[in-house]
């Protein structure tokens, strides 16, 4: 065998040796490729696709938060209506505003207290003990408003031509108003009760006359009363002491 031949001998081995080489090399990594899913043959294929799908919902949860996103958009704009609605309440606030002003403004023109006249008040006539020769006068509002009575009662006993003074000392600071169902009062000094008084007479009867022209006619106790020139008469006052502190 010449040189040349066994050079190519040599050459075919050593291409043999490295072709099979490359075949057993190509045959392991068939085998590990199949060996991988050998490996994790435990999981089944519906649970491996359990996470594709949950990738799904939460791509859909994204889905449903952008269209909560666009909905909260929505409640921003119901909002903004709501606001003009506010707005819209705030104007029906100023017309209630308005009407309450009005309503308060009829109170002051119609529920004001005005001047008390004989078909307001009934007033009543009672002797007392204490002080001597005094008479109470009670001025009782029957009607359904205050009103105010006037200064001090203008009274005329019998046919006296004249009504008595009044007693400054007892001169209250404002006008005496009444309530429906109160009362004011006022006291008489009928006579002196030293002797010193003149003119004294018994009469049986007395008027009261109001500021309107009106008249009240006011009973007297029984067996009537005796004035003579002492007689004085306080102003209205609130309370019983104060009409017979004179």
């Amino acid at each position: 065998m010449s040189a040349r031949t066994t050079r190519r001998t040599r050459l075919f081995a050593a291409t043999t040796v490295a072709l099979a080489a490359l075949a057993l090399t190509a045959c392991e990594g068939g085998g590990s490729d199949t060996g991988a899913p050998a490996g994790s043959s435990s999981v089944p294929a519906g649970d491996q696709a359990k996470p594709v799908t949950g990738g799904g919902e939460s791509d859909g949860g994204k889905g449903t938060d952008a269209a909560n996103g666009s909905t909260g958009g929505g409640a921003a704009t119901g909002s903004g209506s709501s606001g003009t609605g506010s707005s819209d309440a705030g104007s029906s606030s100023t017309g209630s505003s308005d009407a309450g002003a009005s309503d308060a403004g009829g109170q002051d023109d119609g529920d004001m207290p005005g001047k008390c006249s004989a078909s307001d008040v009934k007033i009543t006539a009672t002797k007392v003990s204490r002080p001597l020769n005094h008479l109470l006068l009670t001025a009782t509002n029957t009607g359904s408003k205050t009103c105010m009575l006037p200064p001090y009662p203008a009274a005329r006993f019998g046919e006296a031509q004249s009504v008595p003074p009044v007693a400054e000392a007892t001169k209250p600071q404002s006008l005496t108003g009444v309530e429906p169902g109160k009362s004011g009062y006022a006291g008489v000094l009928l006579s002196s009760g030293d002797g010193s008084g003149e003119n004294g007479y018994e009469t049986n009867t007395l008027t009261i006359p109001f500021e309107d022209g009106s008249i009240a006619t006011v009973s007297l106790p029984s067996g009537g009363v005796y004035v003579d020139t002492a007689l004085t008469v306080t102003y209205w006052q609130t309370s019983m002491d104060g009409a017979l502190g004179y």
